[in-house]
């Protein structure tokens, strides 16, 4: 744990990579609170929902339902800015029901939703998914609420966030850059006869080689000005 707060901290210098950050943040979720999966959402100017960090595909797709019917466990986290448990996706409103199967589809079975919130203001959530149901232990929460708050301090930096429209950018930044590194996924994943989480594994392995930020490599693979193969061929 104390590995973890350390990585997170050490992320947090001049010029750090927003979407680095969080990638850093789920991944370290789904490694050290025991569960399956990990996504991160945040809102764009508009208040709406989007992802922008997850473990795997399939987290992805569970969380793109949710926003695509505006109904689930990660959404009324957000709108509450409370955690929100699921330990049995089986028992769910029926409101949730298109979450419900996405989420069973893909062998999720249990998910706590996290806000990502400083004082009144929640700017998205952490979310945990799990293939074995029933709720995390007290620890294992207080933990992930502790990784959200760095992670939400990471982006409302004290340096950027003096005013709110310097965090509607920062967070505009950040959804901005998501989309040029799901390109470069796909790009690479291409190029490379590569599954996506492999591809994007060998994005971020050759940013942080060559010490540069993660948007950055994305934006040169999708310009088509870097080519990252697989270490295999």
């Amino acid at each position: 744990m104390l590995e973890t707060f350390a990585t997170l901290a050490d992320t947090l210098v001049d010029d750090y990579d927003v979407v680095d950050l969080l990638q850093t943040l789920v991944d370290s979720c789904r490694d050290v609170l025991h569960v399956t999966a990990a996504g991160i959402l945040l809102a764009n100017e508009g208040g709406d929902l989007e992802l922008v960090a997850s473990t795997s595909e399939a987290s992805k797709l569970v969380e793109a339902i949710q926003l695509a019917a505006q109904a689930g466990p990660c959404i009324e986290c957000f709108r509450a800015g409370t955690a929100i448990s699921v330990p049995d996706i089986h028992d769910v409103p029926s409101a949730w029901r298109a979450f419900q199967k996405s989420a069973l589809d893909q062998g999720f079975v249990a998910i706590e939703s996290v806000p990502m919130r400083l004082r009144e203001t929640t700017i998205g959530t952490l979310n945990l998914l799990s293939a074995v149901p029933g709720p995390p232990s007290a620890y294992d929460m207080t933990a992930a609420q502790a990784f959200a708050d760095v992670a939400t301090i990471g982006i409302l930096h004290e340096r950027t966030a003096r005013r709110s429209e310097v965090l509607s950018q920062q967070l505009q930044t950040a959804l901005s850059s998501r989309v040029i590194i799901e390109q470069a996924k796909g790009v690479v994943s291409f190029t490379s006869g590569v599954p996506i989480d492999d591809a994007f594994h060998l994005i971020r392995t050759y940013a942080r080689n060559h010490g540069l930020p993660l948007s950055d490599v994305a934006a040169r693979l999708v310009r088509r000005e870097l080519r990252i193969d697989s270490p295999s061929r």
